[in-house]
């Protein structure tokens, strides 16, 4: 059984239909990171296993997933619980880390509609993995929220940042251990409504974002 680690805050519309296509073999964790919607209620009425994090911050959620996956299958996975990724693509991302072909399988975000990823976000996005090619060398062009590794190599990189500056340092720490990092295009679709991204979802978020993965570059 894979986990799957789904980071979340005030994402109860979303869970429902997401946590139904989780493929076979592939076990929900819905990490709550100060929800007010209720979120955690509903992802255990769909009989995912919650915890809650208190620490806010999209690292601390992730984190915190990853110590509560299980060892013994050794490949886990993270993916947002907004409903803009099909989970059915996760094996996607997880059979390179499981045949060994790879010790991070990461998403490339294509986007299935026009508005889905703003262009603020884009530009962005753009930005930081310019400087992570040129900076570790990884063909990697997406910094983005869906990605699969062994547990066990995760946690021995000792990520420090518990914000939104974890995903970048994942890839900075990986090129740097000379991990071999495979990236696949992944569908990206419009959020589930009645959520909101704390990251693309407004200039203010991005900035936000921007500042903790540069903060990390800076290192």
């Amino acid at each position: 059984m894979t986990d799957v680690v789904l980071p979340c805050r005030n994402e109860a519309p979303a869970l429902p239909d997401l946590l139904a296509r989780m493929p076979a073999g592939y076990r929900p964790i819905v990490v709550d990171n100060g929800s007010t919607d209720g979120s955690a209620a509903v992802a255990r009425a769909c009989g995912a296993e919650v915890i809650s994090v208190a620490e806010p911050g999209y690292g601390a959620a992730v984190h915190a997933g990853v110590l509560a996956a299980d060892p013994v299958d050794g490949v886990v996975c993270v993916l947002d619980a907004d409903g803009s990724f099909d989970p059915a693509q996760l094996p996607r991302l997880a059979d390179p880390v499981r045949d060994g072909e790879a010790e991070l399988g990461t998403g490339r975000r294509r986007p299935t509609a026009r508005g889905v990823w703003p262009l603020h976000a884009r530009a962005a996005n753009a930005l930081l993995a310019h400087r992570l090619r040129r900076t570790t060398g990884l063909d990697v062009h997406d910094i983005g929220p869906i990605r699969a590794v062994r547990r066990a190599d995760l946690l021995a990189l000792g990520l420090r940042d518990r914000r939104f500056g974890y995903p970048l340092e994942l890839l900075i720490s990986a090129g740097r251990a000379g991990w071999r990092v495979v990236e696949v295009d992944v569908d990206y679709h419009p959020r589930a409504a009645g959520t909101r991204s704390k990251v693309t979802g407004t200039v203010l978020g991005t900035a936000r974002a921007v500042r903790d993965m540069s903060a990390v570059l800076a290192r």
